[in-house]
């Protein structure tokens, strides 16, 4: 019998984890394949480790591992997906902005041969127009700057196969962008479409910070093309410097030198000055994600652990 564990990472999701658990298990009694549910508290400081207990022991299908302080989401599905040893896995949130009742059709592609089903959003509901634009700008930058084609309107709502689990498994750097590294690994892929929700209870904690670093994450992750702006930027800076230059010299020899133009040279030397911070700037993200990735820290720290219990 095929077998499929549900991953759930959770970070302060008190006031709607028992909601997302009754809605879960209800799909999953529906299914006819062995199902288990795996909840990864990324160092809540709300009741949420305790709801995962109370949920624990009232269903033997369930699971939880707490870290010891909060690695933040991308180390927390990893977290989860490295206890995935058997069969496939979904992807949610425990939010319910991504309905559970989408996971049977993830599962018809799954078992028509697909590895990874991931479901794009038709409608994002309850959010703003801004977050909406924001997010929409994102992934059609990304669609254009990475090598790795990354679906639009996806997020980490998806159905991995047991093959793009050991895939997955194998890529332990330390920055992560999860949704690049879903796509990278290749093998058969589809999308699925649904409608998003907004949250049902809490609130979000991604604010446009958190979601601004993230973005950075995933550009420089899966892309070089800032670098290459960089230089191409400084390239055409320094020939521009370089003409005015030449103008400025043959202005003086033709028409003598009266020492005016203080303002234009302080334009100058602010204009290539920020040009240079910024370039700068743009290597020294690349230089950072390097030395972080040369120090070989563990991706996170596992405080206590209770896996799903098998049905017999």
């Amino acid at each position: 019998m095929p077998q499929l564990t549900v991953v759930v990472p959770a970070y302060n999701e008190a006031a709607v984890l028992q909601t997302f658990h009754q809605r879960l298990t209800q799909v999953l009694d529906g299914l006819s394949i062995e199902c288990h549910v795996l909840y990864v508290d990324d160092g809540s400081s709300d009741a949420t480790w305790a709801i995962i207990e109370s949920l624990r022991d009232s269903d033997t299908r369930t699971g939880a591992v707490k870290l010891s302080r909060n690695f933040g989401k991308e180390a927390a599905l990893t977290a989860g997906l490295d206890q995935v040893t058997a069969g496939g896995a979904v992807v949610i949130d425990a939010d319910l902005q991504d309905p559970p009742e989408v996971i049977p059709a993830l599962i018809d592609q799954w078992q028509a041969g697909y590895d990874v089903v991931y479901a794009t959003r038709t409608i994002r509901e309850g959010e703003t127009r801004f977050k909406r634009f924001t997010a929409a700008t994102f992934y059609r930058s990304m669609e254009r700057l990475s090598d790795t084609a990354i679906p639009r309107d996806t997020g980490d709502f998806r159905l991995l196969s047991r093959r793009a689990l050991d895939a997955l498994g194998q890529l332990r750097e330390r920055q992560r962008f999860m949704k690049g590294l879903f796509s990278w690994i290749g093998y058969r892929q589809i999308a699925v479409h649904y409608q998003r929700e907004p949250r049902q209870a809490g609130t979000t904690k991604w604010n446009y910070w958190r979601l601004t670093q993230l973005a950075i994450e995933g550009i420089t992750s899966f892309s070089s093309a800032p670098l290459r702006l960089a230089t191409w930027v400084g390239l055409l800076s320094a020939g521009l410097a370089f003409l005015y230059g030449l103008w400025v010299l043959a202005k003086s020899l033709i028409y003598g030198d009266p020492v005016h133009g203080y303002p234009t040279l302080m334009l100058v030397i602010l204009f290539l000055g920020g040009v240079q911070l910024l370039a700068l700037g743009v290597i020294g993200e690349y230089l950072g994600r390097s030395y972080a990735e040369s120090k070989q820290r563990p991706l996170y720290f596992v405080d206590q652990q209770h896996l799903p219990r098998a049905r017999h």
